[in-house]
């Protein structure tokens, strides 16, 4: 997969617990039945009000590491959580950059990932600003002996294939369909942030969204990628 190898790893950052399943489970799932090792990275988590319910902390962890079990995810962690900069990431631009690039665990120079996968960017500000420290965390130039991956891509959350990214050039897309059962399983463990249908964030629209990229391949489901960098 994107040519990548047994044996080789994949770093997937996401700003919040959940967006690596809704944004690109079927991805990781099939990644790792090839034998990559997928590592996740969630940057913040706060408690607090959110889609007229609420979000807690714990919950959201427990669920977090159901669904990268039900993955087959290694290395896993949410970094920032409940403090000033889990409720305001991007008033924290260089601290984040600093996270992605070598904080403790799985970062690029924990992971040492052959693949970076990101938030494509979106409309939402925390979104936004993990995407373009992702970028930077990558930027060409002298390393430090951090790695550079040699694979960039970026990823969409349910809402931002609705409203924003549904335009924008996804040129590369997985084809997903013998792993639509484990995405389902994994959506199936983040019951505190999945909404009633017709929610972006229903299963049923993220699978309905699924369905449409696959009928770009001619199969029942694919994920679609930004890319930033592919060599070879």
């Amino acid at each position: 997969m994107f040519g990548l190898h047994s044996g080789e790893r994949a770093l997937v950052v996401g700003t919040h617990p959940d967006d690596e399943t809704v944004g690109m489970a079927g991805t990781i799932a099939a990644m790792t039945a090839c034998g990559i090792h997928v590592d996740v990275l969630a940057v913040t988590c706060t408690t607090a009000p959110m889609y007229g319910g609420h979000s807690e902390v714990r919950t959201r962890l427990d669920e977090f590491h159901e669904a990268c079990d039900v993955l087959g995810v290694g290395q896993r962690r949410v970094a920032w959580l409940d403090d000033e900069r889990a409720a305001s990431p991007e008033a924290f631009f260089p601290d984040l950059v600093a996270l992605i690039e070598s904080g403790e665990q799985v970062s690029l120079g924990a992971s040492r990932p052959a693949a970076l996968f990101l938030p494509a960017g979106g409309h939402h500000q925390d979104h936004r600003a993990v995407h373009l420290a992702g970028l930077a965390a990558v930027r060409p130039g002298f390393r430090d002996g951090r790695p550079l991956p040699r694979m960039v891509l970026g990823y969409d959350g349910p809402e931002d294939r609705a409203w924003l990214a549904g335009p924008m050039p996804r040129p590369a897309i997985v084809d997903i369909t013998p792993m639509v059962e484990t995405k389902a399983k994994a959506l199936s463990c983040y019951g505190s942030q999945l909404r009633a249908n017709p929610h972006p964030r229903s299963v049923e629209k993220i699978q309905a969204q699924d369905c449409a990229a696959g009928a770009e391949l001619g199969t029942q489901a694919a994920e679609r990628f930004a890319v930033y960098r592919m060599a070879f």
